[in-house]
């Protein structure tokens, strides 16, 4: 009896001992791989310099004004010169005017600019067919003011200070054929497109109104003027 209950005992012990050799299956599910063991963190070696933090990359609004700053609009100084047009005649009276007026703009915003100049005019008078042909050369100064009004339109005005050449008039406000040089002051107020032409340049077309009398001004109504602007500076 003790031989019987010595040989179970052996063979119990034999396959608990079996039963700890064999291999332990994975318990995760089919087709996913086993859970991966935590990476240790590696402290940094004393004396090893601290990487970088990466660069914030800037924002739209930082882009805008980088670019505002480098050229275009964001120029303060810019030199504007134009040519002015004008023509008028009723019966056997004819004036054809020719001005130019360069001037130095500033920018006080983005969209307001003023600035100084000086201006030149040309004036041709014609009397009918066979009448006398005077003409006239006026130089003065002035100052002038924008307002970017919606995308490309733009309001204009200044105002002209000018040792003028005038037609000389008699007491009953008849021309007498001759010349006569007075100081004329001159509003001019209006709107403007401007065509942008690349960073630095841009062309705008102007159609004033001249508030002056007609008999002490040196503008015809409308005042049509070509101007290019010129950004000064890098």
């Amino acid at each position: 009896m003790k031989k019987t209950l010595f040989l179970a005992a052996l063979l119990l012990a034999a396959a608990a001992a079996r039963a700890q050799d064999k291999p332990v299956l994975n318990s995760a599910p089919p087709g996913l791989p086993p859970p991966a063991a935590p990476v240790p963190e590696v402290a940094p070696q004393p004396g090893t310099p601290a990487r970088p933090p990466a660069p914030e990359l800037p924002s739209n609004r930082d882009a805008r004004q980088a670019g505002a700053t480098s050229g275009g609009i964001g120029k303060k100084l810019f030199l504007y010169t134009n040519l002015g047009l004008g023509y008028r005649g009723y019966d056997d009276y004819s004036q054809f005017s020719v001005s130019l007026a360069p001037a130095i703009g500033y920018r006080l915003t983005e969209r307001v600019a003023v600035g100084p100049g000086i201006s030149y005019a040309y004036n041709n008078y014609s009397f009918g067919n066979n009448g006398p042909s005077l003409n006239t050369s006026s130089v003065g100064v002035k100052v002038f003011g924008q307002v970017q009004v919606v995308d490309q339109f733009f309001a204009h005005a200044e105002y002209e200070v000018t040792r003028a050449e005038l037609l000389e008039i008699d007491n009953r406000g008849f021309l007498t054929g001759g010349k006569v040089q007075r100081r004329a002051e001159t509003p001019l107020a209006g709107v403007g497109y401007r065509n942008q032409l690349g960073e630095r340049m841009a062309a705008d077309v102007l159609f004033l109104y001249n508030f002056a009398s007609p008999r002490s001004t040196i503008y015809t109504n409308p005042v049509v003027r070509f101007c290019f602007l010129f950004n000064l500076g890098r």
